[in-house]
């Protein structure tokens, strides 16, 4: 591809000439490739820029004058550049689609996998892009990152773009956000779902986690923000494209464009009563919980504004169980219920025992833990959530990655200090759920928090050991079942 056609719209005195590639990877560069220089965590790829013209490099692309001539050219943000890069070298494939995106701390996968769902009954063919997976119509392709960086994922535009995909619905991280990931992408329609203390150990603060997120609403035709959150209300006010809100009810009055009230919990289901701009309704789903009765209503609301017909998008709620990992119902057989879910942040715990505690006749069990080389400050405040609505907590390990798991539930634990909920310990996470299930008794919920879709752990030097958590509740029955024999 001529080195114009990449460049595009940037100003150059530079001659045209044959590119092979683009990379800001010094182990992929190549013979005629441009190497895009970025300052990274830890090294400054901009000390490699000679070095690369001496390797084979057409072209560095800078953030500052490295005395390289007409060999460098200097942009505001590499970042960036490397976005419109990959974007033209692809053909631009996100001009070829309809985008949504949804973003915020919880309920970005739930949300997604809904409206990707109501767009294909609605005979569209989507790709999905999300934490758990991506998918190119039928294809499921494994998901290193909720949010790939730009060559992965206009790369996998163009392969959506080419199977005929009409419509792509993802999940927008702020880290996606931040270091420019999908490049010059607009989004037809675009969800705020809130936000919640997580990555902080990246962003630093809330004030730049939200400003990450509210990059997303900068390149939008439509908003669709929660009307309960606070973050959400403040983004109301501070954007100018086209906007709604949605929400459950607020219990001072009041009213959203999408809005869900008269809400009846249980472990079968839920029902509520819908208001979907102009339209009231009764709908039931087979999801539980009330975050979920939040999830449904914004993809209700996108549907809505995208065309799908109303009856295509309540039938499916009929019909549909969940997303994996997100309050799913494990079965076992047992006289109680598991309900396993990927909640890792205090609101997210919060949320989902405080809808289990609403449909739950006996006790509310909680296993969690916390992961290790992320935000520490939040390990004592998910305590704090969890022993809010938990009538017995057992704290073990998540992924401690390159932390002591007994560390980290010590750190948990502080967080318990001034709290009558009963507790116990076990970092060993597969004992640890064989613990909360043998005391569980009829109609009690034994909630497993922190790994949800996940079927690995994450220890020390970034080893991955295979668990997951349905084979661990298995095991753990079939342990309970002969014990009770």
């Amino acid at each position: 591809m001529k080195l114009y056609k990449i460049l595009e719209s940037l100003s150059s005195r530079l001659p045209d000439c044959e590119i092979t590639g683009i990379t800001d990877n010094t182990e992929k560069l190549a013979e005629g490739m441009i190497f895009v220089c970025i300052k990274g965590f830890r090294r400054d790829a901009h000390e490699f820029a000679a070095k690369a013209l001496e390797q084979g490099a057409a072209l560095v692309i800078v953030e500052r004058d490295m005395g390289l001539g007409d060999r460098q050219l200097i942009v505001e943000n590499t970042r960036k550049a490397l976005g419109d890069f990959f974007a033209a070298w692809y053909g631009h494939p996100e001009r070829e689609m309809r985008l949504i995106g949804v973003t915020g701390t919880n309920g970005k996968t739930t949300t997604t996998t809904l409206i990707k769902e109501m767009l294909c009954r609605a005979g569209r063919k989507v790709g999905l892009i999300g934490t758990v997976q991506y998918e190119i119509g039928d294809e499921v392709i494994p998901s290193p990152n909720t949010t790939p960086v730009p060559e992965e994922f206009y790369g996998l535009l163009r392969r959506m773009a080419d199977a005929g995909c009409q419509d792509v619905v993802m999940e927008v991280s702020s880290f996606g956000l931040d270091q420019y990931r999908i490049g010059p992408a607009h989004f037809a329609a675009a969800v705020f779902t809130n936000l919640t203390q997580d990555h902080l150990d990246i962003h630093g603060s809330m004030e730049n986690y939200y400003l990450a997120k509210k990059k997303l609403f900068d390149r939008c035709d439509f908003a669709l923000i929660n009307g309960n959150d606070a973050y959400g209300r403040r983004l109301y006010d501070e954007i100018t494209c086209e906007k709604a809100t949605y929400g459950i009810a607020p219990e001072e009055g009041g009213s959203f464009d999408a809005m869900a009230s008269e809400i009846s919990l249980s472990t079968e289901g839920t029902k509520f009563r819908l208001k979907l701009f102009a339209i009231i309704m009764p709908v039931s789903m087979r999801m539980t919980g009330l975050f979920n009765v939040s999830n449904a209503v914004a993809a209700l609301a996108v549907g809505k504004r995208l065309g799908v017909p109303v009856a295509v998008m309540t039938e499916l709620l009929l019909d549909y169980a969940g997303v994996r990992g997100r309050c799913e119902i494990i079965p076992t057989a047992l006289d109680f219920t598991v309900v396993c879910d990927y909640a890792h942040t205090p609101d997210a715990v919060e949320k989902i025992l405080s809808s289990l505690r609403a449909c739950t006749v006996g006790r509310l069990i909680c296993l969690f833990g916390c992961g290790g080389n992320r935000d520490a400050a939040k390990r004592p405040k998910m305590a704090r959530a969890a022993a809010k609505y938990a009538d017995l907590l057992v704290v073990t390990s998540d992924n401690p990655r390159d932390e002591d798991p007994l560390a980290i539930i010590g750190e948990i634990l502080t967080g318990l200090e001034d709290t009558a909920v009963p507790y116990q310990t076990e970092p060993d996470r597969a004992e640890a759920i064989y613990l909360a299930m043998k005391q569980a008794r009829t109609g009690d919920v034994v909630v497993l928090c922190g790994k949800g879709h996940e079927d690995y752990q994450i220890i020390a030097n970034n080893v991955h050991l295979h668990m997951d958590e349905r084979e661990l509740v298995a095991d753990a029955a079939k342990r309970i079942f002969a014990e009770r024999a």
